[in-house]
């Protein structure tokens, strides 16, 4: 989701670097493909409203440097107020449950990345000095369990693959057990 999002954005930010200048109708241009991307992202109606509002006041308003051209302005305001959507340069650590492990479900449709997702976050969490431990639920998708397992393997995180459960519930126990006993801060 994340990456079809951002090469939008990015053909949004291409369009603009292209002009010397702006008009109000590329910028209005540019905030339509931006609320777009935003949509087919599945971010909130309200959020991207109020998102595009912000940035067009901001991009038309007396913020724009004389050192940037009106492109890079745009683009800058763009970028400054995702970062504050998203919570901020000042936005908390994520917080761990009082009785370890935290557990965080990933939920979505089929294909739309949710165990790549869950990589991507196990490394985050390493690098941010924690020890999560992987595992998939996905009874009926053996593939998606391999997924993780494989992806997991070349991410140096533990996965929990216990062979002979079938049913999610048992599996899910199976997996606070095992990181329980290890000392793993997540089960992802």
């Amino acid at each position: 989701m994340f990456d079809s999002l951002s090469d939008k954005l990015q053909a949004v930010f291409r369009t603009l670097r292209g002009h010397g200048s702006l008009t109000e109708s590329d910028v209005d241009a540019a905030l339509r493909e931006i609320r777009l991307a935003l949509l087919e992202a599945d971010v909130h109606f309200k959020v991207v409203k109020q998102f595009l509002e912000r940035v067009r006041s901001r991009a038309t308003g007396q913020e724009v440097l004389k050192s940037l051209t009106p492109a890079q302005a745009v683009i800058r305001v763009v970028r400054d107020e995702m970062v504050e959507l998203l919570g901020g340069t000042d936005a908390k650590r994520l917080e761990t449950s009082a009785r370890l492990p935290s557990v965080v479900l990933m939920t979505g449709l089929q294909g739309s990345g949710k165990t790549t997702s869950t990589a991507k976050l196990g490394r985050w969490l390493v690098k941010g000095g924690h020890h999560p431990l992987l595992v998939s639920t996905d009874v009926n998708r053996p593939a998606a369990r391999e997924q993780l397992r494989t992806l997991g393997e070349k991410s140096a995180l533990k996965v929990h693959h216990p062979a002979r459960l079938d049913e999610p519930r048992a599996i899910l126990r199976s997996a606070l057990e095992e990181a329980r006993a290890v000392g793993h801060e997540f089960v992802l």
